[in-house]
């Protein structure tokens, strides 16, 4: 079997299963953690201190309020905003691949790897150690699809910028993809733990993205908000 192959073999509705008698103590405590550890990952304020260091301003402070590669960018430059980017890109997919791994060695419970996702993304978007103040929680979605597969990160962001493009708002878009992702994976036949994640992160998307959903944009890329004339 593949590397590709063994996230969809391991989520097979026949063994997609909560608990099993053969299950030990430190598996199901480790079940539960490790989802912990997924939102504490997610909850590293990087853009933060990147522009606390850099310039020594808070990112928060400007664009569309939020800790946000786009706004790192607007205050720090483009290389510190992709440096953001890839940083947090990783707080999605670290912790999906780690519990991927442990899955696959029978050491916690397949609930877990969708749920520590989705805690990973819930945790860039009210992280625990910037006052519950973060950002939206893409760039962690992207990298915890990325964790499975290549091809599942490609879809999902296809379909967000197909969306942007259609709709002209990329926070209506965003809610739409987190809706709507989960769906288009069991099109493609992507039925596997990338559409268990897909579900779990889209919702999150959606719901996080649903505070801006009346914003009026500017610069659509750069998420600023048109000011009164």
């Amino acid at each position: 079997m593949s590397e590709c192959q063994v996230p969809q073999a391991l989520f097979l509705a026949g063994n997609a299963m909560l608990y099993s008698p053969g299950m030990n103590a430190l598996q199901v405590l480790l079940s539960f953690l490790f989802p912990l550890l997924g939102y504490l990952f997610g909850s590293l304020p990087i853009s933060i201190w990147i522009t606390r260091f850099v310039k020594g301003v808070d990112v928060r402070d400007a664009g569309s309020g939020h800790a946000t590669t786009t706004n790192t960018i607007r205050q720090a430059g483009f290389g510190w905003g992709a440096l953001v980017l890839i940083l947090d890109i990783a707080k999605g997919f670290v912790p999906t691949y780690l519990a991927l791994k442990l899955v696959e060695q029978n050491g916690i419970l397949l609930y877990a790897v969708p749920l520590t996702s989705a805690l990973a993304v819930a945790g860039h978007c009210w992280p625990l150690f910037a006052q519950f103040r973060g950002g939206m929680g893409l760039a962690a979605f992207g990298g915890a699809l990325l964790a499975v597969h290549w091809f599942a990160f490609c879809i999902g962001l296809g379909l967000l910028l197909v969306l942007v493009l259609v709709i002209h708002h990329s926070a209506r878009a965003s809610v739409l993809a987190g809706i709507l992702i989960a769906p288009l994976f069991w099109l493609f036949h992507l039925r596997g733990a990338e559409m268990w994640i897909a579900l779990a992160g889209g919702l999150v998307i959606a719901f996080r993205f649903l505070i801006d959903w009346n914003r009026k944009y500017r610069e659509l890329w750069l998420d600023r908000e048109k000011t009164a004339r």
